[in-house]
């Protein structure tokens, strides 16, 4: 029997491990590429060893940018990104949470109407919306501030709906007991629906993150000061137009510290970000 197990179980591993090999491949060729000179880069084929480049071409990318300076250093444009990300992330849950707490836990005229008005805008992403968006953040005079970049980003129909469907799981003698006890709307809140959700906060911190990250359009339309440029433009910048000269080693370089953030939050937070999608699913 458990032979048997064995051979059946084979092919799924098998599909498993090619995925792997297929999604992780061409990362390794960045991981390679960014630790060669140019020269052997534009050798064909190109190596498929580390070169020994690497801190040179990482302290270049981070510290100093691109010769033709088509990008800042790198490592400002790491903190334009973290920051963005930051913010939009804890900006969408704070108004997501407090806003599926209201459609919830209150009472009043219009409460599911304004829900499906804010579970429509899930038809509606920065890209369809993107003309009066921007638009109204010119008329606001926020264009080339760190307030244009991130504010129109921080409303989140799909966190709200995340939120709304845990928070219709808490038993509502949970809600009872607080009124017995004498807490108000926001002691119940803060005692009670808080510590509840902090495994879906955690998920959605994770989804949220990656999301503020690896924003690209937003971004290329709202900053054109080189000070305020993300990762995600950067890389963008570096690879050359026409005469310009593209500095593959440093692009490569770029790339894979571009990618170290998001990894890492996904790692550290792996347990809570599913238990956090399982405990939304009840």
């Amino acid at each position: 029997m458990l032979r048997s197990a064995a051979r059946q179980d084979w092919l799924p591993h098998a599909i498993i491990w090619l995925g792997i090999a297929v999604t992780a491949f061409p990362l390794y060729l960045a991981l390679v590429a960014s630790t060669l000179t140019p020269q052997e880069i534009a050798q064909a084929p190109m190596p498929v060893l580390p070169g020994d480049q690497g801190l040179a071409n990482y302290g270049a990318a981070l510290f100093e940018g691109t010769t033709m300076r088509l990008s800042p250093p790198v490592i400002s444009m790491m903190w334009n990104s973290l920051l963005m990300a930051l913010v939009i992330t804890f900006g969408k849950i704070a108004v997501s949470i407090v806003s599926a707490y209201a459609v919830v836990f209150f009472r009043f005229p219009g409460r599911m109407f304004f829900f499906w008005c804010i579970f429509i805008t899930l038809m509606l992403p920065v890209e369809v919306r993107i003309m009066p968006t921007y638009e109204v953040v010119s008329d606001l005079k926020l264009i080339n501030t760190f307030a244009g970049l991130t504010v129109p980003l921080i409303a989140s129909a799909t966190a709200t709906l995340l939120f709304r469907q845990f928070f219709l799981t808490i038993p509502d003698e949970y809600v009872e007991a607080a009124k017995i006890d004498g807490a108000g709307p926001l002691r119940f809140f803060r005692d009670v629906v808080l510590p509840l959700s902090r495994t879906n906060i955690a998920a959605l911190f994770v989804i949220l993150f990656i999301y503020g990250w690896n924003q690209y359009l937003w971004p290329l339309l709202m900053a054109t000061d080189k000070n305020l440029d993300t990762i995600v433009i950067g890389i963008k910048k570096m690879i050359g137009t026409g005469d310009a000269l593209t500095e593959w080693h440093l692009v490569m370089a770029t790339t894979v510290l571009a990618v170290l953030p998001p990894a890492l939050v996904v790692i550290l937070m792996q347990r809570w970000f599913v238990k956090g999608l399982m405990e939304t699913e009840k």
